[in-house]
């Protein structure tokens, strides 16, 4: 699955992708396009800071387009802007790659993926020490999609929730991202099955959402379209 494609892992402040793609033009192509997206970013943070702090959805201006994918993908989930920041990161830049004319684009920003592809992709879930961390994952084969996981115990983003791990599947990262966050945030409360039954509902009513797995007190829950489960070997 791996033949004949380029890697490139790169970090630019809080910002970690890794970069795959069938053409290496598409790599660095990829890289500018996060570092544009991320300027314009703080750009139009400094002058509109609520962006950056609130944690309900805020209006969707025009520019940048980044700040504009986060509003919508917030708006659908009901969650602050910035809860959708690395998928709409990895949305814009897979875009970017695509008009390079590559066939395989997919950009992983801090665990949240964007990605189109031409053949099967495998990726795993990391969540902390926990015994199912990078023990599992995901043969992607319908694309466009977006994989974004949420954690309540492992993961420097802010959740409401407790789950070990809340993975969602949309056609776009930046919702999957805001959905993951907006699913975890529910996920709490002694009684496991009933939490994630009631986290999953809630997940699979966001617009645009078509699977949702969640591993919360050694339970694990899934409904809708979740992509072939496979071992990752050590």
């Amino acid at each position: 699955m791996t033949e004949n494609l380029f890697k490139e892992n790169f970090t630019l402040r809080e910002t970690q992708c890794t970069i795959i793609s069938d053409k290496q033009q598409a790599i660095q192509i990829a890289i500018e396009s996060i570092k544009r997206n991320r300027q314009e970013l703080e750009i139009y943070i400094e002058a509109n800071p609520k962006f950056l702090y609130t944690l309900k959805p805020s209006p969707v201006p025009e520019k940048p387009n980044v700040a504009r994918l986060m509003a919508l993908a917030a708006q659908e989930a009901e969650v602050g802007p910035m809860a959708a920041v690395a998928g709409a990161i990895a949305d814009l830049a897979v875009e970017d790659m695509k008009h390079e004319g590559c066939e395989v684009a997919l950009v992983e920003d801090g665990g949240e993926i964007s990605a189109v592809s031409n053949r099967p992709v495998d990726v795993a879930v990391a969540v902390g020490e926990e015994p199912l961390s990078k023990n599992f994952g995901f043969r992607l084969t319908k694309f466009p999609i977006g994989v974004a996981t949420s954690s309540g115990r492992f993961s420097h983003a802010l959740s409401f929730g407790d789950a070990e791990a809340v993975t969602v599947f949309c056609k776009t990262g930046s919702l999957a991202d805001a959905a993951a966050t907006a699913v975890g945030n529910v996920v709490k409360g002694e009684n496991a099955q009933a939490a994630i039954q009631s986290a999953i509902g809630m997940g699979l009513s966001i617009k645009g959402v078509e699977g949702v797995l969640i591993i919360y007190k050694g339970r694990v829950g899934m409904a809708g379209k979740i992509p072939q489960i496979i071992k990752i070997e050590p």
